[in-house]
């Protein structure tokens, strides 16, 4: 089941399920998450079988941000989640991202992960993409776990970009 704005409130109020909860970014079945901050790459990785390099990242000073044509860049949410072990959460683009030729990638947000959470960000199109610091960019959207679950336990823990 999908929490709905109430079901939020409440967690957020009982629980800290969103840090820098704004109630203008509340909406009828997700929240609204925020720019922080970004980052672009500086080398390559690696995802193995038994092992993982993550690149090397700069972040980015901006109070407006424009994102070129081809580039890709992380951002980082401004809220921070607390998920407790009856829920995981998907990310999905803002359609207003997509109307300006951008794709949003990300992932699950398993039960037990606290931190910022870390997005990708590519402008598909021929045009530049420019962002404010707190635009709201995509909306998380919490549901519930039955039966057995574990805590999220992974190296991203805290909110770390890579």
């Amino acid at each position: 089941m999908i929490l709905g704005m109430g079901e939020i409130l409440k967690r957020v109020e009982k629980e800290k399920l969103l840090e820098q909860f704004n109630s203008e970014c509340l909406e009828g079945s997700g929240y609204d998450l925020r720019l922080g901050r970004a980052y672009c790459l500086k080398s390559g990785g690696f995802l193995g079988v038994k092992e993982r390099k993550t690149p090397q990242v700069e972040e980015l000073d901006f109070t407006k941000l424009t994102v070129k044509p081809g580039e890709y860049i992380l951002v980082e949410t401004l809220e921070k989640v607390n998920m407790p072990k009856d829920l995981m959460a998907r990310i999905l683009p803002r359609s207003s991202v997509f109307r300006c030729g951008c794709s949003l990638m990300n992932a699950v947000v398993d039960p037990g992960f606290s931190g910022t959470l870390t997005l990708g960000l590519k402008n598909e199109s021929q045009h530049d993409f420019d962002l404010e610091k707190n635009a709201k960019i995509a909306q998380i959207v919490f549901e519930e776990v039955k039966g057995e679950t574990k805590q999220y336990s992974g190296k991203y823990q805290g909110g770390r970009v890579v």
